[in-house]
């Protein structure tokens, strides 16, 4: 059995083990985080690209119900991107404007 209690040295290089251990695992920490950002922005470069036009299928997935500016957050999950020339066409056709993207102002469709 040891009886004398450790020395003041011994205390030290005990702590700097424990401080190499945790360097060693922040370390680990950063490079995990900065392999999860690089894959982020592959994916993000990878994403193609937002239509610029949406339509808005209703329920029954063939009735079109809304024309949205591509990106419109108000778009449905029944939404798919479209030419220009379509979307102004379901315009024309009566299909509703989004009221929260206006993309009948912003294909300048005048009702009529």
């Amino acid at each position: 059995m040891n009886d004398h209690p450790p020395s003041r040295l011994d205390q030290l290089l005990f702590l700097k083990r424990v401080q190499e251990a945790d360097l060693k695992r922040t370390r680990r920490w950063i490079a995990a985080e900065e392999r999860r950002q690089a894959e982020q922005r592959r994916s993000e470069h990878a994403r193609p690209p937002e239509p610029d036009w949406l339509i808005e299928q209703g329920l029954n997935g063939r009735a079109a119900v809304y024309v949205h500016v591509g990106g419109c957050r108000m778009a449905g999950k029944r939404s798919r991107g479209v030419e220009r020339d379509q979307a102004l066409r379901a315009l024309a056709e009566g299909v509703d404007a989004c009221t929260h993207c206006r993309p009948d102002s912003e294909l300048g469709f005048i009702d009529g």
